[in-house]
């Protein structure tokens, strides 16, 4: 049972977190071939995701951290498909013989967690099931420290870890990518889109919206997919501050960032070939 509910003030947290998050650069590679192996696997994870009203994304994220995207292990907990879980949560699936297949034993993970009783697929909403899903220890024991399990890998975390059941080092550092990194990351690539209250929506559904406040950049930035500059990084962050748009402040004025200016303005960066 949760001992933490998604109050008002929790959801603006987690906005405001998601919104701010940027992943570490000398863990940059890492993140984008997490990211990459889960888009791939989108098929095996909608199959299982649709009967149980769930996004394919969200138990793609599951599935890094808990199993290391391994489709031979258990979702639950990371035990190996040849048999019922040892670990917590032990015995499971509880029907059925081994060897299982990866599809039933996620589906009884998702099922014991009561992730297929959850309707709020919002950004709040998914971080909160999320951090639920490893447990609210960091924010009621050690509030101090954001929980590694949403944040590890950004500008969000540096130290604090549970090392054991029941056992906290604030010196240990999360060596795991945070599922909230993962989401923003393919949030950042295009892969999820969201509307302006978080919930994540179709591509094809956006529409460009009023950006006269961006427009002073345009004279100055240009499409660029190898250049670097500043003036490209106060653009990106400007960008950010959109409700719904994710981009990655790295300086280069990009497809990414030429798509979420279109978004804003109406129109792409000026130099885009796509113009």
């Amino acid at each position: 049972m949760a001992t933490v509910t998604l109050t008002t003030e929790l959801r603006n947290e987690y906005q405001h977190l998601f919104a701010t998050c940027q992943m570490r650069p000398e863990r940059a590679t890492t993140v984008d071939a997490l990211a990459t192996q889960i888009v791939q696997n989108q098929p095996r994870y909608t199959a299982v995701g649709e009967p149980l009203g769930i996004p394919w994304y969200f138990i793609g994220v599951i599935h890094s951290m808990e199993a290391s995207l391994n489709f031979r292990t258990h979702l639950h907990n990371g035990d190996p498909l040849t048999a019922r879980t040892v670990h917590v949560p032990a015995g499971r699936p509880k029907t059925g013989q081994p060897p299982f297949t990866w599809e039933v034993s996620a589906t009884d993970a998702l099922q014991v967690e009561h992730v297929d009783q959850w309707q709020d697929w919002s950004i709040p909403g998914m971080l909160y099931k999320l951090e639920g899903y490893n447990g609210f220890g960091y924010r009621t024991r050690h509030p101090e420290v954001l929980s590694p399990y949403l944040w590890s890998y950004s500008n969000h975390y540096e130290s604090g870890k549970y090392i054991a059941d029941g056992t906290f080092s604030l010196s240990a550092v999360s060596q795991q990518c945070g599922a909230a990194v993962l989401l923003r990351r393919m949030a950042e690539i295009g892969t999820i889109q969201f509307d302006p209250s978080g919930v994540p929506l179709p591509a094809a559904t956006q529409k460009p919206g009023n950006g006269a406040p961006l427009a002073q950049f345009e004279p100055l930035v240009r499409f660029s997919a190898t250049e670097q500059s500043p003036l490209v990084e106060e653009l990106q962050r400007a960008l950010d501050k959109f409700p719904g748009i994710f981009v990655k402040v790295d300086g280069i004025a990009g497809p990414r960032t030429s798509d979420a200016f279109k978004k804003v303005t109406g129109h792409y960066l000026l130099g885009d070939p796509r113009t």
